[in-house]
């Protein structure tokens, strides 16, 4: 039998326990709090700042846009364009109507003093995720990347290309374009860049006032290819057939003259 005074204490000591714990919580529930305000701020200044940017832009180079509706208002979606200049991923975010993750260099976001705040700030504000180019292992990490923007219900932007046109053709596409529709079962929208390349040509560091056209074509929906492969496999077909289909589009859209091999980077000059 417990005597009375240890059955106060025992009841201090419960009380005690009790308070202790909700302190915790509520301090654990003020600092979810706090986070989610910060989140939600952050992003209510991404949307204001990325919304001044592209009024700016619209308003000085004046772009025309074709085929909005093909766009899919939510959900995942992978945006495939020809690419023919650097100012490419800049324009595409600023033109869709809703958020657009693109990978660039990472040294757009590795720059010193005034010069490398602009650029990082700039690169975040229109979506960009920072990516090291030049060996298989990045390759793959940027796939890796673009799945999870995918999962999250993302547009997610790619050149099938690879790398920018120097001379104005459209280059075979890249199956890694294919590889994340079968894989994320995303649709694939097919845009064509037209004037882009007039606008920043390669070489020049700041943008012209040119004219500019973006159109967007019906989506590639990936399903069919997918119940394909499930019946009978063939995935590397599959990949192939899926990129050959968004390039043709893209190919009927920009009115560019085709090239039937890859495009790579130029060499750097020997001294």
């Amino acid at each position: 039998m417990v005597g009375a005074g240890a059955g106060s204490g025992l009841r201090v000591q419960f009380a005690e326990d009790i308070t202790g714990r909700d302190s915790d919580r509520t301090g654990r529930y003020r600092a979810y709090e706090l986070c989610a305000l910060t989140w939600r701020c952050w992003v209510s200044l991404y949307e204001v700042a990325r919304w001044v940017v592209a009024c700016a832009f619209r308003l000085v180079w004046r772009p025309t846009i074709v085929g909005v509706q093909h766009l899919p208002r939510e959900g995942a979606v992978i945006l495939a364009s020809n690419h023919r200049s650097f100012i490419d991923s800049v324009v595409i975010p600023l033109v869709v109507p809703r958020q657009v993750t693109f990978l660039a260099k990472s040294e757009y976001f590795e720059g010193r003093g005034v010069r490398g705040a602009w650029s990082r700030t700039f690169f975040r504000v229109v979506g960009a995720v920072p990516i090291r180019r030049g060996c298989r292992r990045d390759s793959l990490g940027a796939l890796d990347t673009a799945l999870e923007a995918l999962s999250r219900g993302s547009a997610f932007g790619i050149y099938p290309e690879g790398t920018r046109s120097r001379d104005g053709r459209l280059y075979r596409g890249r199956t890694g374009v294919g590889w994340l529709a079968l894989t994320s079962g995303a649709p694939v929208v097919p845009v064509a860049l037209t004037g882009t390349e007039r606008m920043q040509p390669i070489g020049a560091r700041v943008p012209r006032v040119r004219r500019i056209r973006v159109e967007f074509g019906p989506v590639v929906d990936p399903e069919p290819w997918r119940w394909a492969v499930e019946a009978s496999g063939g995935a590397g077909r599959a990949r192939r057939e899926i990129t050959d289909e968004v390039m043709s589009r893209i190919a009927r859209m920009s009115g560019q003259e085709t090239a039937d091999d890859y495009n790579t980077p130029p060499q750097p000059s020997l001294p």
